[in-house]
């Protein structure tokens, strides 16, 4: 092969590993996801913490006004009980004046029983004007309960009421007048289940705003737990908050959203300079095409799965034949033109499945898979030397021809191995080039013996 000069040559990028090192540090080993997770999982949720919370508020708030509303009730009750018992009493003392006067007992026991049975009265007496009895009523039904209506009366009344009898500007005699507990008990009771009824309403209500106003907190915050899982489990930055009902829950979604569209375009552009390495690390920089790394890791694959289908499998070696006169007489820049056209030319002349690569100067290969017979590569060596008779252009103007000079092997029937195959197929493109250049030749068959 001639000694031309070679031009943007691309070695193969060589990589270093490094071994890694185990830490010295004889501390306790930091904690795994999977031995966090039972602490993890006992931990109370934000949604249990604050449902109890709101619970406990509602139920303060709701005993707090239960309590209230039942005090002022009972003050209330009574003040209305001792104001009703004197409008009795009064009535009374009105109404056996003329009784009282003549000192009519008969007379005096029917007025005070018409009026005390149908007022809410325990007992009633009337006296004299020397406080001797002249009537005594009592409700039949006073002595059931007596504890309990001792208590009630204690609770709900200020004890018996007593109204002075006048007899023209003179007293005559006196009533006394005790309530009946019984039926404030009876209107407390209502009034209770009605206080009742009401506490569970607002009870209800407020347990359900609660619950309403728990769910726009915790639906951002789950959104936001599941956003960033996604992110950091799945790699997903596709994934956004959506909207929330609260301001500073929104503003919150919102940086985060911003925050992940940084990390995306970071992402991006990390994923496209990787690319943009892991392209350089196996392609030429000037032609575009496979280097020489990563045409022989190809290769060695090529041959592995020709062994297992039992098919045939062709390399192509390429040199141009008059590239160092190229770049003498026109200069690098038109060189570099020469080696761009030819890799097109090369290029075009192949399947998508083939591969094409610039091993190193004007240095050439092919790599042509699942040929059904040897004669294919033939066709393929004279279809590119025939490519290669039409002229080139150069940066110039001109034109220029750059025959070159192709060295074929088959496998398995020059060799059986990737490196065997590469350098029968370059001793056949020194074989044509010793011949005429401008043309291909086979490799020369080997014994099966002998095959590497």
């Amino acid at each position: 092969m001639m000694n031309a000069p070679r031009n943007s040559t691309t070695a193969p990028a060589r990589t270093t590993s490094a071994t890694p090192t185990k830490p010295t540090s004889s501390g306790p080993a930091p904690q795994t996801d999977a031995a966090r997770a039972p602490r993890a999982h006992a931990r109370p949720t934000l949604y249990g913490t604050l449902r109890r919370i709101h619970l406990s508020v509602a139920l303060i708030a709701v005993c707090t006004a239960g309590i209230s509303l039942t005090a002022l009730g009972l003050t209330a009750l009574r003040a209305y009980a001792d104001h009703n018992l004197r409008l009795v009493a009064r009535s009374i003392a009105y109404t056996v004046e003329a009784p009282v006067v003549f000192r009519d007992a008969s007379a005096t026991r029917e007025t005070l029983s018409l009026i005390a049975a149908s007022e809410d009265v325990a007992v009633a007496k009337v006296f004299d004007r020397d406080r001797q009895p002249l009537a005594v009523w009592q409700r039949s039904d006073s002595h059931r309960f007596p504890a309990l209506q001792r208590l009630a009366s204690d609770l709900l009344t200020s004890g018996p009421v007593e109204q002075p009898v006048y007899h023209e500007s003179q007293q005559v005699g006196s009533v006394e007048v005790a309530g009946d507990p019984v039926a404030l008990l009876h209107f407390l009771g209502q009034g209770t289940l009605g206080l009742l009824a009401c506490l569970l309403l607002t009870a209800i209500g407020a347990h359900y705003m609660s619950s309403r106003m728990i769910v726009h907190i915790i639906d951002p915050v789950r959104n936001l737990m599941r956003v960033a899982h996604a992110v950091r489990s799945q790699r997903a930055f596709g994934e956004r908050m959506p909207p929330a009902r609260i301001a500073e829950l929104n503003a919150l979604g919102e940086d985060f959203n911003g925050l992940l569209d940084e990390l995306e375009a970071w992402q991006n552009q990390l994923q496209h300079e990787n690319r943009s390495l892991a392209h350089r690390a196996t392609h030429d920089g000037l032609t575009g095409l496979l280097n020489r790394a990563a045409f022989e890791e190809a290769l060695e694959l090529a041959v592995r799965s020709a062994a297992a289908r039992n098919q045939h499998t062709a390399v192509l070696y390429l040199d141009s034949d008059d590239f160092k006169n190229i770049n003498d007489r026109h200069g690098h820049a038109a060189g570099d033109a020469v080696l761009i056209g030819i890799a097109q030319r090369i290029r075009g002349c192949m399947r998508e499945s083939d591969l094409v690569a610039r091993l190193g100067g004007d240095e050439f290969a092919v790599l042509a898979t699942g040929l059904r017979q040897p004669e294919d590569a033939a066709q393929i060596a004279e279809h590119i030397l025939k490519a290669m008779q039409s002229p080139l252009m150069l940066p110039s103007g001109g034109s220029i021809v750059a025959p070159m000079s192709i060295g074929l092997a088959i496998y398995p029937v020059h060799a059986r191995s990737a490196k065997g195959l590469l350098h029968a197929a370059d001793v056949a493109m020194y074989g044509a080039k010793r011949h005429s250049g401008a043309t291909w030749r086979s490799a020369e068959p080997t014994p099966p013996d002998t095959l590497v």
